[in-house]
């Protein structure tokens, strides 16, 4: 599991932990992910742990929704026992609609969602209206 009070890691009313960052950034200190979601536009570098790229191009939206869907409820299912990063070139538009997803997979109201995100992980997270009608219309 992530330390809770690390950099990044948005703690879920569960108790599961995800990290989100940006990949544009240096991989931050302590332990790997065991697992990462990577929104990206195009298929990210290889890593030396698993991970699964969703196309999820900037400032848009998955290009596969009901593959989004997928990926998120693996990241949120993982996150139980496992080090879950999710993360976009920025680590706050996509990011942010990731994880606010995952918050509603972990019991938050959909209505809800994007301010529990903001407060816990990023004031900037989720940044377009048509992000926040994702997350609005998730499950």
């Amino acid at each position: 599991m992530w330390e809770p009070t690390g950099a990044g890691v948005l703690r879920l009313p569960s108790g599961r932990l995800v990290r989100g960052r940006a990949l544009r950034r240096p991989l931050p200190p302590g332990p790997l992910p065991t697992f990462a979601l990577y929104l990206l536009g195009r298929e990210p570098a290889p890593v030396d742990w698993e991970a699964r790229w969703l196309r999820w191009p900037d400032f848009r939206l998955p290009s596969d929704r009901p593959a989004a869907i997928e990926a998120l409820r693996e990241a949120w299912a993982r996150a139980e026992h496992e080090r879950v990063e999710v993360a976009c070139g920025g680590g706050q538009g996509r990011t942010g609609t990731a994880l606010a997803c995952l918050a509603i997979l972990d019991g938050i109201p959909n209505s809800e969602a994007v301010a529990y995100v903001r407060t816990r992980y990023s004031r900037h997270a989720v940044e377009t209206p048509w992000q926040r009608r994702f997350v609005m219309n998730s499950q």
